[in-house]
């Protein structure tokens, strides 16, 4: 169906690809992982047709392999609806349309002696506005928007007020028209809530066709792909692993531990050899300078021989081509929070709260408290109002009803989803020093940790990648000495190794933490409870097994023990 072969490509002299080769076929779903700006996107547009390779080919069969492609960032026209935005996924309707509009009023004042000419142009017009879906094409919108969940969007609803998670699913609606029998998915579970991972990967199941994704959602890859493409960021190269993403770390484990060993055995010879050659040469040395007596000098010419080739073998041993490097850490983010100041015990009350937006709340009648230490993930449906609660913990949305109370010495340190804290003019060395009193060299020693070294420190925040930004903005909350954090959606932009070092860095933070994190992954692993935003009010849950099982059945009010 697919097959890469030797695909290298460069920018400005980095190395983004390096002889990359790999089969799809039919059926095929591929998980494709590494670190940010590894290649993972450079690598699929060019299989998508929107960038050239600077070596090496990819061959479909057949040659016209229908291939859909979800980019990462969603790019639509200022102003556009959600009916236009699906037409112009159909090629060539919009302007047989407008061509026949266009010979329509022509023909409405036409001379005699031109209308055959007009006839024939509209009936070609006519032609091809048939053969790009024609006066069907509004009910074959209706059904793909159905398809993804969108029914209850009207066509000329703004892309604009449409939540990450439903432009996910237009631009999968989008897809859809054009009947691709290969998906090339660039993160997209990035903005999906759990109900819209959930139906993303029963969608991935039924779908008959070959599927490539780039996801840093460690279940969503467990659920959907049958093999891994990684990507090492040192080499540049891809390395295909049979089965699901826990599988594929099984394998990277198993390769760790055999390195460690041959590198350990490696080093064990090495010392015996130098040990050998240490104590041949000092005995030859010791008979040679102790006797003139001819038989011990040719034992100790016997023993320096014997050092030497002792020598051979340990040289050998430590030649570039054969030696074993020490196995290396990958460079990850270290987050580890500051010292952080106490609270009291009582962090946050929530009394008979009503939040919204105009006259119809989003939710109402909410009671819930938050005790220090507890690691609360909240949940929803996109649109249902989380941003719009944790909005209102910082006090930036009034309640409609009810209060919010926080407690004792509390120091509010917040993420925003969409990375408002940030100055899109300044830099990362700006932003951290706006918030701390750091030097520039302990500025950016510090943003060391967050992987921005040497001049990266001074890009603007405007020309930063989307993981870049959460790696800043996560880099403020650290040196913000907080003991309350409000994170809404804090993983989205992160690779899996930087999730990981989030993860660990949040399980040593002392302080109390409220999460919109749609990582079943990570909520399993983290969150002390659950507040799930349901049924116009919120309900607190165990974990997420108690939420699957009891939803619309959750308690409110305190909770009746301290994390």
């Amino acid at each position: 169906m697919l097959q890469v072969s030797d695909l290298s490509k460069t920018y400005g002299g980095e190395v983004a690809l390096d002889r990359v080769s790999f089969v799809i076929k039919t059926g095929d779903r591929v998980g494709l992982v590494g670190p940010n700006g590894c290649g993972k996107t450079t690598l699929l547009r060019i299989i998508a047709g929107e960038e050239c390779a600077d070596q090496g080919s990819v061959g479909t069969s057949p040659p016209d392999l229908r291939i859909g492609y979800l980019a990462q960032a969603l790019q639509f026209e200022a102003g556009v609806t959600v009916g236009e935005a699906m037409r112009q996924a159909i090629d060539g309707l919009d302007r047989a349309e407008q061509v026949m509009a266009d010979l329509t009023q022509r023909l409405a004042v036409v001379e005699r002696d031109e209308l055959p000419g007009l006839m024939d142009a509209y009936a070609n017009a006519l032609a091809r506005f048939e053969a790009a879906g024609g006066y069907r094409a509004s009910q074959r919108i209706d059904a793909a928007l159905s398809s993804l969940g969108l029914d209850n969007l009207k066509q000329d609803t703004p892309v604009a007020m449409l939540s990450g998670g439903q432009k996910t699913r237009l631009g999968l609606a989008r897809l859809l028209l054009g009947d691709p029998r290969m998906l090339l998915l660039d993160e997209p579970t990035n903005h999906l809530d759990i109900e819209g991972l959930e139906w993303l990967e029963c969608f991935l199941t039924s779908f008959t066709g070959a599927a490539i994704i780039v996801s840093h959602d460690r279940t969503f890859l467990n659920h959907t792909v049958d093999r891994i493409l990684a990507f090492d960021p040192l080499t540049h190269e891809v390395k295909a692993y049979a089965g699901n993403y826990s599988a594929y770390r099984q394998a990277q484990d198993r390769a760790l531990e055999k390195r460690w060993a041959t590198y350990r055995a490696q080093e064990k010879r090495a010392a015996r050899l130098q040990a050998e050659i240490h104590g041949l040469s000092a005995h030859a040395r010791r008979i040679e300078f102790g006797t003139q007596h001819f038989h011990y000098r040719k034992i100790a010419k016997g023993l320096a021989r014997r050092a030497v080739v002792q020598r051979r073998r340990l040289a050998r041993l430590l030649e570039p081509e054969d030696r074993v490097e020490k196995p290396q850490p990958s460079w990850r983010m270290k987050l580890a929070f500051e010292e952080t100041p106490n609270s009291g015990q009582d962090v946050l009350l929530l009394e008979d709260l009503a939040m919204g937006y105009g006259v119809e709340p989003l939710f109402s009648n909410v009671k819930l408290a938050l005790r220090q230490g507890e690691r609360v993930a909240l949940l929803g449906a996109n649109g249902s109002g989380k941003t719009t609660l944790l909005r209102g913990i910082a006090g930036q949305v009034e309640p409609l009803e009810g209060c919010i109370t926080l407690g004792a010495n509390v120091r509010l340190g917040t993420y925003s989803q969409e990375q408002e804290g940030l100055d899109k003019e300044s830099n990362a060395l700006e932003e951290i020093q706006r918030v701390a009193p750091m030097g520039e060299t302990e500025a950016r020693s510090f943003l060391h940790y967050f992987l921005f070294s040497g001049d990266d420190v001074f890009v603007p925040v405007c020309s930063l990648s989307f993981g870049e930004r959460a790696r800043l903005s996560l880099a403020k909350l650290v040196v913000s000495g907080c003991n309350l954090l409000l994170l809404d959606e804090p993983i989205n932009h992160l690779d899996i190794a930087s999730r990981e070092q989030f993860e660990h860095g949040l399980s040593v933070f002392d302080g109390t933490v409220i999460v919109v994190a749609h990582d079943r992954y990570f909520v399993e692993r983290f969150a002390t409870a659950v507040w799930s935003v349901e049924d116009g009010t919120i309900r607190r849950y165990i974990d997420l097994e108690d939420l699957r099982r009891g939803s619309g059945r959750g308690t409110q009010g305190r909770p009746s023990t301290a994390a």
